[in-house]
């Protein structure tokens, strides 16, 4: 089972209206994290993404780059602000992507076990089919132990 099999098995368990609205792990990897939303059924009054799904599909980027990084058994990954920037109607499926260096990884994990927690910032890039830049967010998360 690859790390993005896992994270859509735990995505569907642990946050099902991110699931319903067909938000997917597409790349998961130590350090790295894509997702993806479709544009069918996630349409708003005037035939774009809803901005909400635009949201879903960066904010669930703070768990699964903790997927490869951190023993589940162990930590879990909170959300404890996400502010975005609308950048252009998104007409097509969605691709968010994040990232984070080894040294940072490394370090919120040591911080997490010393302290039983720390915050930590992702910046991600939402684009369309297109490969244009459709929102842009800056997220700040928590990995606590359990």
């Amino acid at each position: 089972m690859t790390y993005a099999d896992f994270a859509n098995t735990a995505l569907e368990a642990a946050v099902p209206p991110a699931h319903a609205l067909g938000v997917r792990a597409a790349e998961v990897r130590f350090g790295f994290a894509a997702a993806t939303a479709p544009i069918a059924g996630n349409g708003n009054h005037f035939g774009v993404m809803y901005a909400g799904v635009l949201f879903t599909v960066a904010e669930v980027l703070g768990g699964l780059i903790a997927i490869p990084a951190f023993d589940q058994a162990k930590f879990y990954p909170l959300v404890k602000d996400l502010k975005i920037t609308y950048k252009r109607p998104a007409l097509s499926d969605v691709r968010a992507e994040t990232s984070l260096p080894e040294e940072s990884l490394r370090r919120i994990g040591a911080v997490a076990a010393e302290h039983g927690k720390c915050d930590f910032t992702l910046e991600a890039t939402i684009t369309d089919a297109e490969g244009t830049v459709v929102a842009e967010t800056v997220g700040l998360y928590q990995l606590r132990a359990r």
